[in-house]
């Protein structure tokens, strides 16, 4: 009996401050107390800015999660078939130059898929759809005429190039992943919810203040409005006051835990740097799709000037229209 009857003196004593915290945080909500326990301009400039980097974190994050998925880029409207996704343009590239008919150009084209599907972004489409026209051309040419040898030529060109540079998207969205999401994420995730902790007490310290001065008072009742029943701060007692003390040295100690951990989070350089990991990453990948579209354009600019000079290879010699 002794044992339950501790237990519940235990519960009581868990359960009174916050109780004490919620009566006078409705009191407050509806205005019904007249002192508040006002922060330091310090400390409420500290909250302004930390409020900020937050909001700063989670809209920035929430655009920059799409570097998570895969296809981000893929267009919607793209119907490819589990063949079409069955091998890289490379591998399609290398066994279609070993084909010596049409039937094993096809073949080449519909090889036995591999266990992971090739990437859905957009420039590994593109590089599919050019590999894809280029063979239309070359099994068109049913009379090996050379019949739009050239475009098919630049598209196979254009295909490898496109997935060169999708490979190097790839790469970037995984920099981008391990160096700036996982930074930015932890310092939402960690350090900005220590500062929120940190400033969730600071709040129930000061309520629980606010609250044990009012009931000192005599004004802890919400429903009684006889304000001659509270006294002057002299009338306490030595109890009265050491416990208004203890609760007022709460609040000073949260306040300047608070003020300690806010300071870090904004101090901290690892957002800057995360953003810094950001823009490299950016960076390098449109040097790399830059590098490898210039050494393509000077191959398809020679590719149309040799069809210009021979204008007529491309046209079968039993169409070509004499001159009378």
């Amino acid at each position: 009996m002794d044992k339950f009857a501790a237990f519940g003196k235990n519960i009581g004593a868990s359960f009174t401050p916050f109780a004490a915290r919620t009566q006078q945080y409705v009191k407050e909500q509806f205005g019904q107390t007249e002192d508040k326990t006002e922060l330091p301009p310090d400390y409420i400039e500290l909250e302004k800015r930390v409020d900020a980097l937050k909001l700063v974190h989670q809209k920035l994050l929430s655009v920059t999660s799409q570097y998570t998925n895969e296809a981000y880029d893929y267009p919607p409207n793209i119907r490819e078939s589990f063949t079409d996704l069955s091998k890289n343009v490379s591998e399609k590239v290398q066994l279609l130059s070993r084909a010596t008919t049409t039937a094993e150009a096809q073949a080449a084209l519909t090889a036995t898929p591999q266990a992971k599907p090739q990437p859905k972004t957009f420039n590994h489409a593109i590089a599919r759809a050019s590999l894809a026209g280029s063979q239309l051309l070359h099994q068109s040419d049913v009379r090996g005429a050379g019949a739009d040898d050239s475009l098919a030529q630049a598209l196979e060109k254009y295909a490898v190039a496109e997935e060169r540079v999708g490979e190097a998207r790839l790469t970037q969205d995984e920099r981008i992943q391990q160096r700036f999401l996982a930074g930015w994420s932890a310092t939402l995730n960690t350090n900005l919810q220590f500062a929120q902790r940190a400033r969730k007490n600071v709040e129930n310290a000061r309520l629980n203040l606010d609250a044990t001065k009012a009931r000192v008072k005599g004004i802890a009742n919400p429903f009684n409005s006889n304000k001659a029943q509270s006294h002057s701060e002299e009338n306490y007692t030595e109890a009265q006051r050491a416990e208004i003390e203890k609760a007022e040295d709460d609040f000073v100690n949260q306040t300047e835990e608070a003020v300690g951990v806010m300071k870090n989070v904004l101090d901290t350089p690892e957002p800057l740097k995360n953003l810094a990991e950001l823009i490299a990453a950016q960076l390098d990948f449109h040097k790399r799709a830059y590098e490898i579209l210039s050494e393509l354009a000077p191959e398809v600019d020679q590719l149309q000037l040799d069809q210009e000079v021979s204008p007529a290879r491309s046209i079968p010699p039993s169409i070509q229209v004499t001159q009378f």
